[in-house]
């Protein structure tokens, strides 16, 4: 018998919340014509895929995708908001969406990320409310990454209340990247390997050794650079400051998904991770989403039992999960 699949990675917001927070550095997001659009810039991506919950469960009932975690598109972080209005009106409308949802939805909601302090708070209410399996997050924040600041202050609340947090790029321009969907093809893999060189250089997975984390899209370029890092780290006393673990067994503490695009890759970051740190990814609804999950599973010899042991281990929820109709 097939395993359930459990996808950690994808997206939904609802239509009521496309303004996207106060101070947002890409604009809001509007429909046009059924097509959904950031400003000005085509997404590519219907309506209805991001916002309907009946598309987006009928998308998995066609996939094989038994539960599926959604969490809001890196846009809708609030890097520069102090108002805590529309991260509790998503994590809301996200939990309404997963009680409604018959065990086939998971959430990762919105916190503050203007004020550790803040932050902290937002972790403990979500806690509290015992419904969204954690929060999602950028890598990077004002020119820190999970090592410093905010972010590491959130990491280290969200290990204490015990909830999952899933790191995302936001696709960050830089003047180099302007062409050829490099913010995202180069830049999306460097803000996630910066955020993983700093989880581990900077201490935090050795401080945090239950921390439930996840670096999408199979962990960005981590994987290849993960020798240059333990080389570094055994060679440079500046390298080694933050942590007294070789980076080789810190990468073994947190997951990571299969959006990778590329067996070989996938191959790559299983033996740095270990078969029981990978989770099945799709990023849906972006036009980068693994399409054919099941397809690229089988065709790649993942093992399902493991990976649906290990989608429950990371989202927090109960083994009997349901088939997809």
């Amino acid at each position: 018998m097939n395993a359930d699949l459990i996808d950690v990675h994808a997206h939904w917001l609802p239509a009521g919340l496309f303004h996207l927070p106060s101070g947002s550095p890409f604009g809001g997001m509007r429909d046009q014509d059924g097509e959904l659009f950031l400003g000005d810039l085509p997404l590519s991506i219907r309506t209805e895929a991001m916002s309907d919950v009946n598309a987006i469960i009928a998308d998995m009932n066609a996939h094989g995708i038994a539960v599926r975690a959604l969490s809001p598109p890196p846009f809708a972080f609030a890097v520069n908001s102090p108002s805590e209005d529309y991260i509790n009106e998503y994590n809301s409308s996200l939990s309404k969406v997963v009680a409604d949802s018959s065990g086939r939805l998971a959430g990762l909601g919105l916190t503050r990320l203007d004020d550790a302090a803040a932050a902290q708070r937002q972790i403990r209410s979500i806690a509290a409310a015992g419904v969204l399996a954690g929060v999602a997050i950028p890598p990077v924040l004002r020119g820190e990454s999970l090592d410093t600041g905010v972010l590491r202050a959130v990491l280290r609340s969200a290990a204490e209340h015990h909830l999952a947090v899933l790191v995302h790029p936001m696709q960050l321009p830089r003047p180099e990247w302007t062409s050829y969907y490099l913010a995202n093809l180069i830049g999306n893999p460097v803000e996630t390997a910066t955020a993983v060189a700093s989880g581990i250089l900077g201490g935090v997975l050795e401080e945090l050794p239950d921390l439930r984390i996840c670096f999408v899209h199979g962990g960005g370029c981590a994987p290849a650079l993960l020798g240059r890092w333990s080389h570094a780290w055994r060679a440079r006393a500046d390298v080694r400051a933050g942590s007294s673990t070789d980076p080789r067994d810190l990468f073994r503490s947190a997951y990571f998904d299969t959006v990778t695009h590329d067996g070989k890759a996938l191959d790559l970051l299983a033996t740095h991770a270990g078969e029981d740190r990978i989770l099945c990814g799709t990023d849906y609804p972006f036009d980068m989403a693994e399409a054919d999950l099941p397809g690229f599973v089988d065709k790649n010899g993942l093992d399902r039992a493991s990976l649906q042991r290990n989608g429950e281990a990371f989202l927090g929820i109960a083994a009997n999960v349901m088939e997809p109709r």
